[in-house]
């Protein structure tokens, strides 16, 4: 179904999917433009009913969530009282969760792709075991072949008496003709 090296392919799909969703999500448009200051002294729950609010739990005062920074200052609310979408998130909790995850899906990555090449390089040894077994096994068949037919060769000389006992006798033939 699923292999190591399809791995990387199906994490990159899941963060992909995430990733639109997420914007897809962004763009959507905000409740009515009331200001946040208006809804002060009444109601976490009414306060964030705009997404652009943000609730402080001991001054009980709803306030425009400061765009500029990512987090609200100590100055406007403690992160711990700061509430931000639901009533019950803790901001201070949120930011250590998404953190927490986002290391987590970050270390999972590192270890599917450090599996992925360790698997890679474990299977690249064992396809060349494999090669190098296939070769040894053709060159001994080749060597069996290659003596086969010099028998072959020496029974067919010996027959038509084209033996070759000394591969000098030629030579030592030659010499002796040439003396007489």
């Amino acid at each position: 179904m699923f292999t190591v090296k399809s791995a990387p392919v199906i994490v990159f799909t899941i963060v992909f999917y995430f990733i639109v969703t997420t914007e897809a999500q962004t763009s959507i448009p905000a409740p009515d433009p009331t200001s946040c200051a208006l809804k002060s002294n009444t109601s976490c729950e009414e306060c964030l009913q705009n997404v652009t609010c943000l609730w402080c739990i001991p001054t009980k005062q709803c306030i425009d969530y400061p765009v500029r920074n990512i987090l609200p200052p100590n100055s406007v609310c403690p992160l711990n009282d700061a509430r931000w979408g639901l009533c019950w998130v803790n901001f201070q909790i949120l930011i250590i969760t998404m953190a927490v995850l986002a290391g987590i899906i970050i270390i999972a990555i590192l270890v599917c792709c450090f599996c992925c090449c360790k698997c890679e390089r474990a299977g690249n040894k064992r396809e060349d075991a494999k090669v190098e077994r296939q070769t040894r096994a053709r060159k001994s068949r080749q060597k069996v072949k290659r003596t086969e037919m010099q028998l072959r060769h020496d029974e067919i000389r010996q027959k038509y008496g084209l033996a070759k006992d000394n591969p000098y006798s030629r030579m030592d033939s030659n010499k002796e003709e040439s003396h007489r």
